[in-house]
C-alpha cells in the first residue's frame, strides 16, 4: 500500500506532491526536516512565525507550480509581523503575476536553516535498473555543477559513505577554510533512509530534497519534490485534506 500522500495525489490526478506532502513522506521514513505550517491567511502566517522561531521561510504553496523560484515563491529570513504579512501579500501577487490561472492553497511557514553545506539527495526509478539514489553538492547550482554519486537502492550506511566520498563536495563536508566539518555519517543515514523510500514506494518515480542542509551536528531536508509515475492506482476516497502540521524536530543523527 502507497503511503497516504500518494494516494492522495492520485485520486486528484496529480503527479507531483505539494511540498507539506513531501515532507508527510519523508516522515514516514525518517527523513528528517524542519518543522512547518501551511498558512491560508496572513494571520495564520503570522500565528505560524511566532511558534516556529526568529526568522521564517515563506515558500508559496500551489499545486499548480513545480519550481517555486521560476513565481518568485519564496522569501527567506523574514523577521516580525510586519515582514511576514507583507512577504504573504508579496507571494500572492507574485503567483497571480507570474502564474496566471494557478491555484492558490497559501503559504508554508518554515524556521530558517543555516550553518552547513548544501547537499543534494535523492533520486529515480530507472526503467532497465529500478530505484537509483544519488547524492551530490546542492543548492541552485546542482544542475551546473553536475556533481552526484549514484547508486542502486536499497545501500547500507557503509555503502552511503563511500558514495558521498565519491563527490567533489566531499571535501567540504569535511571542513575548509575554519568551518566545523559536517556529520558526514548524518548524511549517509539520509542517503540510506532515501533509498528505502524509493524501495518501499513503487509509484515515486523522482525524489529530490535540495538542499539538505548538512551541519555539525546533523541533516534536515529543507525542501522536498517528489514526482509520481502517470499510472498511480487511484485508491480509496476521502477529503485528504491537511491545513498545517508542527512536530517536535531534530536533525538526523548518527546512531
Amino acid at each position: 500500500m502507497s503511503h497516504p500522500a500518494v494516494e492522495r495525489a492520485a485520486r486528484e490526478r496529480r503527479q507531483v506532491l505539494r511540498e507539506w506532502e513531501g515532507y508527510e513522506l519523508c516522515a514516514a521514513y525518517g527523513i528528517p526536516h524542519p518543522p512547518w505550517a501551511l498558512a491560508h491567511n496572513e494571520e495564520e502566517a503570522v500565528a505560524a512565525a511566532c511558534g516556529l522561531g526568529e526568522a521564517v521561510v515563506l515558500k508559496v504553496s500551489s499545486p499548480d507550480v513545480v519550481h517555486k523560484s521560476d513565481v518568485g515563491g519564496v522569501l527567506v529570513g523574514l523577521r516580525g509581523e510586519r515582514a511576514v504579512r507583507e512577504g504573504f501579500r508579496r507571494l500572492r501577487a507574485e503567483l497571480e503575476r507570474r502564474a496566471p490561472g494557478a491555484r492558490w492553497e497559501g503559504v508554508l511557514v518554515q524556521p530558517v536553516v543555516a550553518g552547513g553545506v548544501e547537499v543534494v539527495v535523492g533520486g529515480l526509478r530507472d526503467p532497465q535498473f529500478g530505484p537509483v539514489v544519488m547524492v551530490g553538492s546542492g543548492g541552485v547550482l546542482v544542475e551546473v555543477l553536475q556533481d552526484v554519486a549514484f547508486r542502486l537502492a536499497p545501500v547500507d550506511r557503509e555503502e552511503a559513505l563511500r558514495q558521498i566520498q565519491d563527490t567533489a563536495c566531499y571535501r567540504l563536508l569535511q571542513g575548509v577554510r575554519g568551518q566545523p566539518p559536517a556529520d558526514v555519517e548524518a548524511l549517509a543515514e539520509v542517503v540510506v533512509r532515501a533509498g528505502e523510500l524509493l524501495v518501499a514506494e513503487p509509484y515515486v518515480k523522482e525524489l529530490d530534497l535540495n538542499p539538505v542542509i548538512a551541519g555539525p551536528q546533523g541533516c534536515w531536508a529543507v525542501d522536498v519534490r517528489v514526482i509520481l509515475d502517470r499510472d498511480v492506482p487511484s485508491v480509496g476516497e476521502g477529503t485528504g485534506q491537511t491545513s498545517s502540521y508542527t512536530q517536535d524536530w531534530g536533525p538526523a543523527t548518527a546512531e
